[in-house]
């Protein structure tokens, strides 16, 4: 599936990963390749994915990687799911 990251700052990740966790405002959820379409609010937590997309360059910094999956911390957000492509609208 296709995974973009976008926040106020800039577009963060573009590209193809195999599976989503994120922080649902009712708890963790995840999603992985042709997923039913959802929209959903998120939480304060972390964002993790596994896969191998584009970060971009200058917000590096903000990700780290634990087992093997990339980690992203966000304060809130919107996650919408359609059509096997997940865009995350993150704070």
């Amino acid at each position: 599936m296709y995974l973009e990251i976008v926040t106020p700052e800039a577009s963060l990740v573009n590209g193809e990963v195999e599976s989503i966790t994120l922080p649902g405002v009712n708890g963790e959820f995840q999603m992985l390749n042709n997923h039913a379409a959802v929209v959903s609010l998120l939480g304060k937590g972390t964002v993790k994915f596994a896969g191998n997309p584009t970060i971009a360059e200058s917000f590096k910094n903000k990700f780290k990687q634990v087992n093997g999956k990339w980690e992203l911390e966000i304060n809130s957000g919107t996650v919408q799911m359609n059509d096997n492509k997940v865009i995350v609208l993150a704070d």
